[in-house]
């Protein structure tokens, strides 16, 4: 999952994002509202985590603006702003949650991850495919009852195709949600990762749950794929 980071105080704004990273999160970050509309215009985020006291633009304005034009993306609101009134404006204007700053990073990764569920409409903490799970709430990969082995690259790319299991997701679309702003879409990394969690996977299951569809992308499969990348 791909989030940015909208936060001015540069120590706090790099703690958030490195604590992401470990995670396995993609994430990005910016200091002020301008460069977070131009990024927000370009990319497609799965999720927002958004400072209001930012200079150039406020945070409200901001979020105004992705109402406008980006209606379904999650935001989730860190402020230092914790008066009731300025929870219920950032609310109305279209927050999907409000977290007051200071903060305990585990609690800001717990609502994370619950409105990256919300987003895809995954209610259950649990994805699965065939004898393939993934605990979203303790980040493991359990196949055939046995933890798994993954680096947090492959667990984002298993976790991104179980939440997409019903369709081929493209080159393209992994890069933008698996991979951050510092990905080179032409480095053949995505192909290097897939063929490493291909391989993990095969050696437990005793059938590769990874299809390609040429010229389309990959999809997993609860059966044997015929066509590899």
């Amino acid at each position: 999952m791909r989030i940015l980071i909208v936060e001015d105080e540069l120590d706090l704004q790099e703690a958030i994002a490195e604590g992401l990273r470990i995670e396995g999160y993609a994430v990005d970050t910016c200091d002020n509202g301008q460069a977070a509309y131009e990024l927000l215009y370009d990319i497609n985020y799965d999720l927002v985590v958004l400072d209001l006291n930012l200079p150039k633009w406020d945070g409200l304005e901001v979020l105004e603006k992705i109402r406008d034009e980006r209606p379904e993306l999650k935001v989730l609101i860190l402020s230092a702003r914790d008066s009731v009134n300025d929870k219920v404006k950032g609310l109305d204007l279209g927050a999907n949650d409000y977290l007051a700053k200071p903060f305990d990073f585990a609690e800001l990764e717990a609502r994370i991850r619950n409105l990256l569920r919300r987003k895809f409409v995954q209610e259950s903490s649990m994805l699965s495919c065939g004898a393939i799970n993934v605990d979203l709430s303790k980040r493991v990969a359990i196949v055939n009852e046995n933890e798994l082995s993954l680096t947090k690259k492959e667990f984002a790319l298993l976790e991104y195709f179980l939440l997409n299991k019903d369709r081929v997701v493209s080159q393209e679309e992994l890069i933008e949600h698996v991979w951050d702003q510092n990905a080179d879409s032409f480095s053949g990394a995505i192909r290097v990762h897939i063929a490493t969690l291909r391989k993990k996977l095969r050696a437990v299951l005793q059938y590769d749950p990874i299809g390609t569809k040429i010229g389309v992308g990959y999809y997993v499969s609860d059966k044997d794929s015929d066509v590899h990348a």
